[in-house]
């Protein structure tokens, strides 16, 4: 069949029998009127002279290309070929899918974004320390950066959970318990949010065993945690992205630097893998190597 025969075909099937939105049958035509064109520069006329190496020459092409596209973009356009090709197959136009074998593109990682000590401090304190709501904050705030907990485990946690003393039971992915100690300061903020705060706030709402509470007695939701965040970090002046993620990710850059073992922290963090907690190990390397430049004779 010819190829651009082919095309329409599949077009009308994603815009009537998929359903997809204009946006997304916008960018399989963009993608697809590109291949189309390769193709023809190609001499292929015909959707069955389209061979695997056709397809994977096509894709390098475009790997290769200057300025390189995105991770995404990539990942976007191998979609779209191996969209069409898998139609062309499902509708006994053709026999084999020359595109099974491409492998989508590996996204880049992305190393997690951590604050200095100093701007960890200035977060902690910026919410209003003689307020009900401040002292609630803080004491969200100082627990997040204390444990590593993720939001969603912070905002799960009973008041129960914090009859260990100077540790806390936490439930992670998979309803996964761990235990991680919580620091003077931490302790000391919720202590004062359980004595001062949270009684006239659970008066407000239906009984709960949730330790964080909102203004009306119900469980903290998600959206306020990060909200508190947010608030948190305009009132520190930190001008930086901060989001729900950053005092986790904080705890464990700031861990490593300090000499905590890799190890250690991946239990700290309730990470199934080492491998996932070796990110932060480059946050550190980069601190290292700073560190090294302004400091060693040669270095430079």
């Amino acid at each position: 069949m010819l190829p651009a025969h082919a095309f329409d075909l599949y077009l009308r099937h994603v815009t009537v029998e998929r359903g997809l939105s204009a946006h997304t049958i916008a960018a399989y035509r963009r993608d697809l009127d590109g291949y189309l064109e390769w193709l023809a520069a190609q001499g292929i006329a015909d959707t069955a002279d389209i061979t695997p190496a056709l397809v994977g020459h096509f894709i390098a092409e475009r790997s290769s290309a200057e300025p390189p596209p995105a991770s995404t973009s990539l990942a976007r356009l191998q979609s779209s070929v191996r969209g069409w090709h898998r139609f062309l197959v499902r509708e006994g136009i053709e026999a084999d899918d020359p595109s099974g074998r491409l492998r989508p593109p590996k996204a880049p990682r992305r190393l997690p974004k951590a604050l200095t000590i100093d701007q960890v401090e200035r977060l902690l304190a910026a919410p209003p320390p003689d307020e009900p709501v401040g002292i609630r904050d803080r004491a969200l705030l100082e627990l997040l950066y204390a444990t590593g907990a993720r939001v969603s485990e912070a905002i799960d946690l009973d008041v129960d959970d914090l009859a260990h003393g100077d540790v806390l039971r936490l439930r992670g992915k998979g309803s996964k318990e761990r235990i991680v100690p919580i620091g003077s300061f931490a302790r000391d903020a919720v202590d004062a949010y359980l004595t001062r705060v949270r009684p006239g706030l659970a008066a407000k709402g239906r009984a709960s065993s949730r330790l964080f509470l909102g203004a009306r007695g119900a469980p903290l939701s998600r959206q306020s945690a990060w909200l508190i965040i947010r608030a948190a970090a305009e009132g520190a002046q930190i001008t930086s992205d901060v989001s729900p993620h950053t005092l986790r990710h904080s705890f464990a850059t700031h861990l490593l630097q300090g000499g905590a073992d890799v190890r250690v922290v991946q239990e700290l963090l309730g990470h199934a893998s080492v491998a996932t907690t070796q990110i932060y190990t480059h946050v550190s390397v980069d601190t290292l190597r700073d560190i090294y430049a302004t400091s060693h004779p040669r270095a430079r």
